[in-house]
């Protein structure tokens, strides 16, 4: 009786976050300007994928589902699992809540990499289109780096505080140099402006294409990562003693969790709170256990950005607003929360 308890207990989790991203993606390609029933979006999705599928009863749903919607709503989950997945490995290996590719200045350099290939029209030989993310994973990297550089400088065994303030630092002075980018862009200003406030709109599935494989890679080498991430928690001495190679691994999770975050600011531009929140939430509800963070928090992460887009382009129709906005409007909040929560707990423990 124990053992189907326990086993009930683990498949839960998974099957409330199934049908969350299930219902977000009807509700993502079904509601917006013109909405499409449930029947008539299965008929445009078999007509594509089987040979000999039911055809739509209108062409018009078929170009809205099929070149509009589905790639829109797929980029917004992918996105958000990304920074998700990442957001749970950086504040796993850092130990601390408050730890996101957005608070540590990541997305900041990878935004730079990218807003600057777009500035310099930049195409890398062989590359083509993934010169793009390609740059922003490389950009991200480097931040990642530096920020690690110099809050060791700082404080020499690196506290937690030190990380996160080093992190904001590198933020916004990356802000700044983005901002000079805009300030001297000409004809390309509009379309730097508009990808720095985070959108998925408008993208189609070469976008989708674009940040899959980065998303694949990145997803594999977390999930092969998760026991040693679930030692690290216990502290770097305390995982050398358990037989992880600390540095190694760190190594691999920081690449890892670069490439997602430096995939997904290439082709959604800068989303704040995503992988700060979500994360957080799913550790609160189900435990720290990354073998079960990691994927709860892609598919939570993944089916909040499709209802915050979904919101995006709904909330003043028909006017779109970016999705960025919105995530930070209820991030911003959360974060608040949970920085006033880490404080007040750290006091009553001193």
């Amino acid at each position: 009786m124990s053992k189907i308890n326990r086993k009930r207990i683990r498949v839960t989790p998974y099957l409330i976050a199934t049908l969350v991203v299930t219902l977000s993606f009807f509700l993502g390609i079904s509601l917006g300007s013109v909405t499409i029933p449930l029947n008539e979006i299965s008929k445009v999705i078999s007509h594509h994928l089987l040979s000999g599928g039911p055809t739509p009863s209108e062409a018009t749903y078929d170009s809205i589902v099929w070149d509009v919607r589905l790639p829109r709503v797929t980029l917004a989950f992918l996105v958000g699992s990304a920074l998700s997945m990442a957001g749970a490995a950086f504040q796993g290996l850092l130990r601390n809540p408050l730890a996101d590719p957005y608070t540590l200045g990541i997305s900041s350099g990878s935004a730079l990499g990218a807003v600057l290939v777009i500035y310099f029209a930049w195409q890398l030989p062989l590359l083509g289109a993934f010169t793009l993310p390609l740059i922003a994973i490389a950009a991200g990297f480097i931040t990642m780096l530096l920020v690690l550089f110099f809050a060791r400088l700082v404080q020499r065994n690196m506290a937690m505080e030190t990380i996160i303030l080093t992190g904001i630092i590198f933020s916004s002075f990356l802000g700044s140099l983005l901002s000079l980018t805009v300030a001297l862009s000409g004809d390309e200003l509009r379309q730097i402006i508009t990808w720095l406030m985070g959108s998925v709109s408008m993208r189609g599935w070469t976008y989708v294409s674009l940040i899959l494989p980065f998303f694949i890679l990145g997803s594999i080498l977390l999930m092969f990562n998760t026991q040693e991430l679930n030692l690290l928690t216990f502290g770097e001495e305390t995982a050398q003693q358990l037989g992880v190679h600390t540095q190694r691994r760190k190594l691999l999770i920081m690449i890892a969790a670069s490439i997602m975050t430096g995939a997904a600011v290439a082709v959604a531009g800068t989303i704040g709170f995503v992988g700060l929140v979500i994360p957080h939430m799913v550790r609160l509800i189900w435990g720290a256990d990354h073998r079960q963070l990691l994927p709860l928090s892609a598919l939570f992460g993944g089916s909040f950005l499709i209802l915050a887009d979904l919101l995006a382009r709904t909330i003043i129709s028909p006017r779109t607003l970016p999705v960025g906005v919105i995530t930070a409007l209820i991030g911003a909040p959360v974060f608040a929360y949970i920085l006033y929560r880490h404080r007040t707990k750290g006091g009553r423990q001193g």
